[in-house]
Order: C-alpha cells, then sequence, then structure tokens
C-alpha cells in the first residue's frame, strides 16, 4: 500500500465530523436537562411507608396478644357432660365417637398426624377422603363429609348436640 497517494483529507474530514458531533451532542444532551425535582414525593412516600410499617408492627403485635390468649383458653374435655350425653365412657380425643369412625379408620388419621378432635375439625373433607383413599378400596363405601363438623362438636364439648345430630343422621350422612 502506497500511502503517498492516500490523500490527507480522506483521513481528517471523518475525525473532524466525529468530533464535532460528539461535542454537540454533548452540549445538547446537557442543555436539555431540566432536572424534575421529586424529593416532595419521595419524602411523601416514605412516610406513608413508615406509618404502614409502624401499622403492620401493630397489628403482629395483637395478632400474637390474641394468638397467645387463643392458646391459654384451650376448652377442657368435660368427662362427665360426654358420659351424660351418650351414656358411656369417653376417651379425650378418641376420634372413635364421631359416627363413621372406627379404629381402623382412628389408624389411619393418626397415620396423617391427626389425632385430636379439634385436629380434625380443621381437616377438609377432601383430605379426609384422601385419608380413607389410602387405606384401599374397602374404605370407599364410608363418606366423611360429616366427620369435621362431628369432631368440631366434640373438641367444643358440645355432647347434647352431637348425640341428638347423631341420632338424626343415621350413619353420619348428611
Amino acid at each position: 500500500m502506497n500511502f503517498e497517494s492516500i490523500n490527507i483529507w480522506c483521513w481528517l474530514i471523518p475525525l473532524l465530523v466525529g468530533v464535532l458531533c460528539t461535542i454537540f451532542g454533548y452540549l445538547l444532551g446537557k442543555g436539555s436537562n431540566t432536572g424534575i425535582d421529586h424529593s416532595s414525593e419521595l419524602n411523601s412516600l416514605k412516610d406513608l411507608n413508615a406509618k404502614l410499617e409502624a401499622d403492620l408492627a401493630a397489628c403482629n403485635k395483637k395478632m400474637t396478644a390474641e394468638s397467645s390468649a387463643v392458646i391459654s383458653s384451650e376448652i377442657a374435655f368435660n368427662k362427665s357432660a360426654a358420659k351424660a350425653a351418650f351414656g358411656k365412657n369417653i376417651k379425650p380425643d378418641d376420634l372413635k365417637v364421631v359416627e363413621g369412625i372406627g379404629p381402623k379408620i382412628e389408624g389411619l388419621f393418626h397415620n396423617y398426624d391427626i389425632k385430636t378432635w379439634k385436629d380434625l375439625s380443621k381437616t377438609s373433607v377432601s383430605k379426609c377422603q384422601e385419608v380413607l383413599d389410602s387405606g384401599g378400596d374397602r374404605y370407599k363405601v364410608h363418606d366423611p363429609a360429616s366427620w369435621p363438623m362431628q369432631a368440631k362438636m366434640c373438641y367444643e364439648g358440645k355432647w347434647k348436640e352431637l348425640y341428638k345430630w347423631q341420632v338424626e343422621h343415621k350413619r353420619g350422612k348428611l
């Protein structure tokens, strides 16, 4: 390649255009910056956030106080009331009191860590059906639709209402 034949202007003009465009772009960009001030809006949002965090902390404190009150107010089992309603001794958290649950089904529930009336009362009917299905085909005849409701009556000590309901609804069906 022969550098003597290359015209200097072929190099110099694009270089000058590039430098001038760079300077012009910089000045144009710097001049159009109006600098919108969002500090007042930002401060108001920070204040709102602080208020909401304080409200959340107060709610959490209230919830922990209420949950500790609920834990301390567990419903005591009244053996004599249960015996008066059913005419036989009832053991605490005996799932067999619920119409339709026998020893084997009670064992299935224990396998799923459902061991008390309170646990069963909080269990959904679909979960009860899942427990039954885990036992095999021989448990398909059982209908657990009323079991959580009956367990809730046991847990709350509503023995007369439970006995009346079981008499009115043969085999625990709704």
